[in-house]
């Protein structure tokens, strides 16, 4: 993939990949303590039955994780539960290569969108999932935060990202 600083691979994590996953997530999230004055969702997960349970994917590049996707299917659709890139591999595409496979795996299964909520104080979020062609749909209150919710329908030819180890 172009951007990136060697050949981005996608693989389904494992069970050991869990403390990177964590750590990947941790630093991902970080910059937003402050400005939502607590730590966000994906932050309070314990990434080990993340990936007992849903689909996680991570991204590497030379042989390093770089960054992380989870997700799941809901009574609402298929959600893109979570994205996250390490900060200094921000820039790279990995975050786009990490969404464009959540479409493929979308369609693969059969649904005709996909969504994904993210903190309304989080604004470069939201601006960046409307860019990337979702719309937003809802804002409510969750789990004590306020989440802005977001879907985009699928075109069913788009291209994709190799997952062949997927």
């Amino acid at each position: 993939m172009s951007g990136t600083r060697g050949a981005l691979h996608l693989r389904r994590a494992l069970p050991a990949d869990a403390p990177v996953v964590a750590e990947c997530v941790e630093a991902a999230y970080a910059h937003w303590v402050g400005r939502i004055g607590r730590k966000p969702w994906p932050m309070l997960q314990d990434y080990g039955r993340v990936i007992e349970a849903e689909h996680v994917v991570i991204a590497l590049v030379q042989g390093e994780i770089a960054g992380v996707l989870v997700l799941s299917e809901t009574p609402d659709g298929f959600l893109v539960d979570n994205v996250a890139v390490f900060p200094e591999r921000k820039g790279q595409g990995i975050g786009r290569a990490l969404l464009i496979h959540a479409e493929q795996e979308a369609r693969e299964r059969g649904h005709a969108s996909l969504y994904l909520y993210t903190n309304e104080k989080m604004t470069e979020n939201i601006a960046l999932y409307c860019r990337a062609g979702y719309a937003e749909y809802e804002r409510r209150q969750e789990q004590g935060f306020c989440r802005v919710f977001l879907r985009k329908v699928l075109d069913r030819g788009a291209p994709g990202v190799n997952t062949a180890d997927l």
